[in-house]
């Protein structure tokens, strides 16, 4: 039986697919897909996990038999168990506003050449320090990121899986080790952090089904994802693009310089050791959040079509601007943002959608070209996967903006690489990233048009 499920997190949605390996190919039937919704309580942010484990359960259920089944979802955010094993409370979302005013002990600079970790304000470390003297942190045996709860309650066993526990900034550089001598400058209890264990550990025989087995992925849903990029050589560079946008390269290493440091990059670790050089981008949540502020009326095709032919950058932000982070008013901010630079404010939603891509792809850019300035790293294309692979506009207006050829799909990169990676486990598939990415096929290719046929 060649059947495999991936269970795939993200913000919005959450989504049960079943994968089977076979005639040089990676095969997926989505089964389940389920909504993602936070929900506000007393002022905090919170994540209902018990009906996103509900939406798994019911997928797997709809699944039927598979050999195993493998979690991956967002970074940083994580849940509490007390003694007994139990869940302290439902998660904070790290779009809560929690951490705004978090001030860590340890130096930004000092927490970077010890875990290669970007000083961001959602990362796990501020949210603990947040939550510091807190009934519930006081109360905590054990810490466990998003995929690593889900997979406690499918196996019963608990560990870390490395390449999200690299997230936490509480990892060494590279990803080997908890760092404690960090921890307990921090004044976060070493006690908390679980055992760590790589993507392809089989956790264990899932509980209720215990023909199935529960594999441990790189359970970060952008390691995934750039396992599921289908690169032919390493002089690439990969954009996961979805409710955030994570542009980077592949390395064998982390790079710790001031300059990386400065230039707000962050080193995360990767499937078979390897590094994700990166940088964050807000990606399509402006964008998302755009059309929540402006109702069901206005759809993404109308939009798409209407931007297209509005002016090219005419109006652009910073979108890595960390004003954008939060859930809210999104047009108002981006409007605001520009007046300060005394740019035009778009008139209507299709010149906003377009200075929204157009912000992104140029945002893309720099992050490309700071990555081949920093590690010294040759790109000759550019792989964007995930959602905003089906963004034709976005796709074209990156390779202008790159002046690089831009490989669009797999849209499902994330769960494709979650499949992979247990094919790998089960000895399905060749064991070597190389021979696990040449299952894979881009979509559709865009090559970068000259500056006057960009506007």
């Amino acid at each position: 039986m060649n059947r495999l499920a991936a269970v795939d997190l993200g913000a919005s949605s959450g989504r049960v697919i079943v994968g089977s390996v076979g005639s040089g190919a990676v095969h997926l039937t989505e089964v389940a897909r389920f909504a993602n919704t936070p929900v506000q309580v007393q002022g905090t942010l919170h994540w209902d996990i018990l009906g996103l484990y509900q939406g798994i359960l019911d997928g797997l259920d709809a699944a039927g038999p598979v050999q195993s089944v493998g979690v991956d979802s967002w970074a940083v955010d994580y849940g509490l168990l007390d003694g007994d094993g139990r869940l302290l409370g439902n998660p904070v979302h790290y779009r809560d506003a929690r951490t705004d005013t978090v001030v860590s002990p340890v130096p930004a600079a000092a927490h970077y050449a010890a875990t290669g970790i970007a000083n961001q304000p959602f990362n796990t470390v501020f949210q603990l320090l947040a939550a510091g003297g807190t009934a519930q942190l006081d109360s905590a045996r054990t810490l466990l990121l998003i995929p690593d709860l889900i997979t406690y309650w499918l196996s019963g066993t608990i560990g870390a899986e490395r390449t999200n526990a690299s997230t936490t900034g509480l990892l060494t550089a590279g990803g080997g080790s908890w760092d404690l001598p960090l921890v307990a400058r921090l004044g976060i209890r070493a006690s908390l952090l679980p055992p760590l264990r790589d993507p392809g550990t089989v956790a264990g025989p899932m509980l209720h089904a215990p023909e199935t087995l529960v594999t441990t992925v790189a359970s970060h849903d952008t390691a995934s994802a750039v396992v599921g990029v289908p690169a032919r050589t390493d002089r690439f560079a990969y954009i996961s693009c979805g409710t955030w946008s994570l542009v980077g390269v592949e390395l064998p290493s982390p790079v710790l310089t001031t300059d990386s440091f400065e230039a707000g990059f962050t080193n995360e670790t990767g499937v078979d050791g390897t590094v994700r050089y990166l940088r964050n981008v807000m990606g399509l949540w402006l964008l998302q959040e755009c059309m929540r502020a402006w109702g069901p009326a206005v759809t993404l095709a109308d939009l798409l079509s209407g931007a297209a032919a509005a002016p090219a950058r005419r109006s652009v932000v910073d979108a890595t601007d960390p004003r954008f982070l939060a859930p809210g008013d999104m047009p108002a901010r981006i409007a605001a943002a520009l007046k300060e630079t005394d740019q035009p404010v778009p008139a209507d939603p299709y010149a906003m959608t377009r200075c929204i891509l157009d912000s992104l792809a140029l945002a893309y850019r720099r992050a490309i070209d700071d990555a081949r300035r920093l590690t010294g790293r040759p790109v000759d294309v550019v792989h964007l996967v995930g959602g905003g692979a089906q963004n034709a506009l976005l796709c074209q207006l990156t390779a202008d903006a790159c002046e690089l050829p831009v490989e669009a799909g797999p849209v499902e990169a994330g769960a494709l690489g979650n499949i992979l990676v247990q094919a790998r486990a089960l000895g399905l598939i060749p064991a070597d990233l190389p021979s696990m990415r040449a299952l894979l096929r881009s979509s559709r290719r865009y090559e970068p048009r000259a500056a006057q046929a960009v506007g």
